[in-house]
């Protein structure tokens, strides 16, 4: 969706190359911030739970340098090396395989290593596989004579007996024991994709992995999408080679026809698909973005949704016949987001949980399997954000919910019968943002917490009771280099839109601030349904970058406007239906108005804004529709047109543009153009898959032939995230460092 991946700002800095730490430690540079290790945090081990609160991870190991050993720790911190790197050297090799993802079957015996990776559009996850056996101690690599890197989502069957994988767009099933693989589907190809996803429902929906055993192994369940007759869009790679380099895939824009879609059922011996009845063109009409077995091998639950998003039909089919029958509808006048923790069985099977806005908050509820009762799990005016766990043999959910601040974040607990007052079991001294990884049986869970400008604290802790059973990583050291740090404290506030509407907002005033002076301030905006700004967490390198801003002598802002996705209720949340841009800016514009006015300290005159991806159409739609109060913007990745965005996304917000073409007219930064007064920077990836340099182009059109001035950088063959390559992060932002001081001068007045 366009909402960049740094909306989902990374904990740490990441730097490209060490650089000696600067003199001052109260300072910061473009150098200290993109590239130097000063602000590198700890690693965090990324967690695979076991039972009884014990869990498998990847260490260092001591005897293979760039190596890593898979370690089993019990929740004392107790480990023992389950594989030792040593042991991954495939024969004629010197060094082992690097372990970019690993599986292990129940007896811990068979570890399933995914390695050798590359990305697929947004994460890597084609690459290769081996399989280890401890009690053997033989590796073997999976995919027989297939090309390197062209296996994905390989996992174990029920029985430990055989792998199955996507391979080009079919499916594979094979022994463990050794042996030839069996070819599933036969008809995969460039078109026809087979146990995995098409541009579009990657990025829209998250379907990445696409295929699941049964419970029992015997049948595989996968989905199928047809590309054929799917509009293509193509990137050109001029930075390559000599000639230009072309990449062409199946991209479908508001209006345009989808990929069709289908769910199918195969013996993982082989053989005839039986594919599921699932009434509904999903070339035209519908979308099916989840699905699963539905507690055992007879039944798969999927979720069905309509083309414009506003109504879901929970559906069971019987594996067998291929029928299929409604369990639970769910409507909503604007749209119903899909949501991830949305189905899990209980009561034997009798009932699944479901997330669902029909009261107007977000709540958890449970549905009858027969489809004859759907009765509430949480109470109240707030919004259930995510359901952590349900632990149905303690008979309760824990789930994470904001009820008297939407910029935080907190644990709470509730029990499935719906009776009695949820607990909220984040300690009260910890205010912020917190996080949890919950163990499957509910008695641990890994905490992240974080709050603005303080780096996280990552630790196993005891649930209920919150007991911190030990520290994963304390960032003590980046703690106290941030604090070093010349800076005033971020100041919540609230600001009036009108009608009763309050925005939340923060404020990062200059650090060496004078409330006599007037500075300058720039506010940097997303405003998307996609995400949430204001939030008391840390920022990482996106904030370092804010407060060297503040020690040059601005003020930094950001407001979420409504139709974010913030814990504020249904209404807050779907009031920008088919407005999306013009309830958005009308906002900002407001709440930069009411805190020009509530702090005099910030100078009217010098007021900026700047953001990425839903954040640059925002800066366009501030400059071209308020240019009497934004001077200077910075848009980064924007969409200019939202005619020119994908079908899933903007469809769901938007409606279809043959239905309201005005509405999507209305919206979209390009139809304001003459509005531009002040000082413009387009920046664009030229290989942005996800939104097009051809909607910069278009701008960069319309403002030629209005005569209005503007600059434009084309970061060559760069993605969405623009940081492909050597120093493209530092350059990125030195970029708008400097523009910010040529064009709204920094310090007091």
């Amino acid at each position: 969706m366009y909402r960049r991946s740094l909306l989902l700002v990374a904990l740490f800095a990441a730097p490209v190359v060490a650089q000696p730490q600067q003199s001052d430690p109260t300072k910061l540079t473009l150098d200290r911030i993109f590239a130097s290790d000063d602000f590198k945090g700890e690693d965090v081990p990324s967690v695979k739970w076991l039972e009884g609160g014990a869990h498998t991870t990847l260490q260092p190991s001591k005897t293979q340098k760039g190596a890593s050993d898979l370690v089993r720790v019990d929740s004392t911190g107790k480990s023992e090396v389950l594989v030792a790197a040593e042991k991954l050297v495939p024969p004629g090799a010197k060094e082992p395989i690097a372990v970019h993802g690993y599986e292990l079957s129940k007896d811990l015996d068979l570890v399933l290593i995914f390695t050798n990776s590359v990305k697929v559009w947004r994460q890597n996850t084609r690459g290769d596989y081996w399989v280890f056996r401890r009690s053997t101690n033989t590796l073997t690599k999976l995919g027989g004579d297939a090309k390197p890197s062209t296996l994905m989502f390989a996992k174990v069957s029920p029985d430990g007996t055989r792998v199955g994988y996507v391979r080009e767009n079919n499916l594979f099933v094979e022994p463990i024991a050794g042996g030839p693989a069996t070819q599933v589907t036969a008809d995969g190809s460039e078109q026809i994709i087979n146990g995995t996803f098409d541009w579009v429902y990657e990025e829209e929906f998250f379907c990445r992995d696409g295929w699941r055993w049964s419970p029992d192994g015997k049948q595989i369940a996968y989905w199928q999408l047809d590309t054929r007759g799917v509009k293509t869009f193509t990137l050109v790679d001029n930075t390559s080679g000599t000639y230009q380099a072309l990449k062409t895939f199946a991209y479908p824009k508001t209006g345009e026809r989808n990929s069709a879609c289908r769910v199918g059922v195969v013996a993982a011996t082989g053989g005839t698909t039986k594919w599921i009845d699932v009434p509904g063109d999903t070339r035209t009409d519908f979308y099916i973005p989840r699905m699963a077995w539905a507690g055992n091998s007879n039944e798969l639950v999927l979720q069905r949704v309509n083309r414009l998003q506003n109504a879901v039909d929970v559906m069971l089919a019987d594996v067998t016949s291929g029928r299929t029958r409604t369990a639970l509808t769910e409507r909503d006048g604007a749209w119903v987001d899909v949501h991830d923790d949305a189905v899990e069985w209980v009561e034997k099977g009798a009932a699944f949980t479901w997330v669902s806005e029909r009261d107007g908050w977000r709540h958890l509820y449970l549905a009858t399997r027969d489809g004859t009762a759907v009765r509430r799990v949480t109470f109240g005016a707030f919004d259930v954000i995510r359901v952590a766990h349900v632990n149905e043999k303690s008979g309760h959910v824990y789930y994470l919910a904001a009820p008297d601040n939407p910029t935080q974040h907190y644990l709470y607990r509730a029990t499935l019968n719906g009776t009695g007052t949820p607990t909220r079991l984040t300690p009260a001294d910890q205010p912020g943002w917190h996080d949890y990884d919950v163990s499957p049986d509910g008695a641990f869970a890994v905490h992240t917490y974080s709050s603005f400008g303080r780096p996280p604290r990552v630790e196993l802790v005891a649930l209920p009771e919150h007991k911190v059973v030990r520290t994963f990583a304390t960032n003590d050291a980046l703690r106290a280099t941030v604090a070093k740090l010349a800076q005033t404290p971020v100041e919540f506030f609230q600001a009036d839109a009108g009608d009763g509407v309050k925005l939340d907002g923060w404020l990062m005033k200059p650090a060496n601030f004078d409330p006599t002076k007037k500075y300058p301030l720039v506010f940097h905006v997303y405003g998307e349904p996609a995400g949430q700004l204001v939030v008391d967490r840390w920022g990482g390198r996106q904030h370092l970058w804010h407060l060297m801003l503040t020690q040059q002598g601005y003020a930094v802002a950001c407001v979420d406007n409504r139709g974010t996705p913030a814990p504020r209720g249904r209404d807050w949340r779907k009031s920008v239906y088919r407005k999306i841009g013009v309830v958005a800016s009308a906002d900002q514009a407001a709440a930069a108005r009411d805190l020009l006015k509530q702090r005099p300290y910030l100078d009217a005159n010098r007021v900026g804004v700047w953001g990425w991806s839903g954040g640059g159409s925002m800066t366009l739609n501030l400059l071209f529709r308020h240019p009497e109060l934004y001077r200077t913007g910075m848009s980064v990745a924007p969409v200019p047109d939202m005619r020119l965005y994908d079908t899933i996304y903007q469809e769901r917000y938007m409606g279809l543009p043959q239905d309201n073409s005005e509405d999507y007219a209305r919206g979209s930064p390009i139809t304001h153009a003459a509005g531009l007064k002040g000082n413009l920077l387009v920046v664009h990836g030229t290989g942005d898959d996800n939104v097009h340099y051809q909607g910069a182009e278009k701008l960069a059109n319309k403002l030629i032939e209005l005569n209005k001035p503007f600059t434009l950088m084309a970061y060559p063959n760069r993605s969405h995230s623009i940081n492909e390559g050597k120093n493209t992060s530092r350059h990125l932002y030195s970029l708008l460092t400097r523009y910010l001081n040529d064009n709204l001068p920094a310090g007091p007045k």
